[in-house]
């Protein structure tokens, strides 16, 4: 494996990212709802927290993943890739039942950016915040996010009419890229149902609590941490060619059957870096190839966190 180079000359900057949507959980019972409903531990949550959390079908697979962090002692925000807000909205909604929660779309009164790089840090000045921190920036929050490259990266929810962050403006295949190359993944629209939360490593980065009490998937999901049944695993690529997030990949040994997909890519002038969970039998000899097995050839990159011991998962 080879470890992809520290970027620390980007100068960095600001992006507003359309492709979050924010949803907002209020009222007394929203925690507790919440709590029922998703893969972390909503209620332990305190006001300078983000965590990151999933939200899984019966049998364990993730139809979200999502950034939450607390807006008021009563009501949460809930950040998640903006093309599953509304199926994810109506099927959160259908347990609400008698629980006293609204659950509703905030995505047209509050805007998402993206600060990172050296500028976003100046800018920030003591008002930035350390990876799953969060503050309240008059009426905004920044939540911070997982380091990438050695760049700090946050989130900036600020209302739709509040003026744009001071800051040059930041490209977006390099957001991209920090994105995927941090190891956190996202699910988007192309991987809907597609993995168990330790496929894609959501339990490694605090996506998963183990202690908390049920929800939808739990049992697949305790089952799959505890038993040793998983075999297969994320892993941080390198390509020549462009990728996106559901694309199958091949391995040169066995090109009738997918050995792993794609669950987040980013393209730049260095080339794509892209998230894809694998067989990990795949993993021991041959080539990974995207697409086919004879489709542009994939090369493995560290992760910025250890799987070393999860070998015979």
């Amino acid at each position: 494996m080879s470890t992809p180079a520290a970027s620390s000359s980007i100068n960095g900057g600001a992006l507003r990212l359309p492709d979050w949507a924010v949803l907002r959980a209020r009222g007394p019972d929203s925690g507790t709802f919440l709590q029922s409903q998703l893969t972390q531990d909503v209620l332990g949550l305190s006001k300078d927290r983000v965590r990151l959390s999933g939200y899984c079908t019966a049998k364990g697979r993730l139809l979200a993943s999502l950034w939450v962090w607390r807006i008021a002692d009563d009501g949460f925000g809930l950040l998640c890739s903006a093309a599953l807000a509304a199926p994810l909205l109506k099927r959160v909604s259908m347990y609400v039942l008698r629980a006293k929660c609204k659950l509703d779309d905030a995505s047209a009164e509050l805007t998402v950016w993206g600060l990172a790089g050296a500028a976003a840090v100046q800018w920030l000045g003591d008002a930035a915040v350390a990876p799953g921190r969060t503050a309240l920036r008059d009426v905004a929050w920044l939540l911070g996010l997982p380091s990438a490259e050695g760049q700090a990266r946050h989130l900036l929810v600020q209302p739709a009419q509040a003026a744009a962050p001071a800051l040059p403006p930041l490209d977006q295949s390099l957001w991209r890229r920090l994105e995927v190359t941090s190891g956190v993944p996202r699910i988007t629209a192309a991987t809907v149902e597609r993995f168990v939360p330790q496929m894609i490593n959501l339990e490694r980065v605090g996506g998963v609590d183990f202690q908390k009490g049920c929800y939808p998937g739990q049992e697949v999901v305790a089952r799959s941490q505890y038993r040793g049944t998983l075999k297969r695993r994320m892993h941080l690529f390198a390509t020549d060619a462009a990728a996106q997030a559901g694309q199958e990949l091949f391995h040169s040994d066995d090109p009738t059957q997918p050995a792993g997909m794609v669950v987040n890519a980013a393209s730049d002038a260095s080339g794509t870096r892209l998230l894809a969970e694998v067989k990990l039998a795949a993993l021991d000899s041959g080539s990974l190839h995207l697409v086919t097995a004879e489709g542009p050839v994939l090369r493995r990159l560290d992760l910025p966190y250890s799987i070393a011991d999860l070998a015979d998962a």
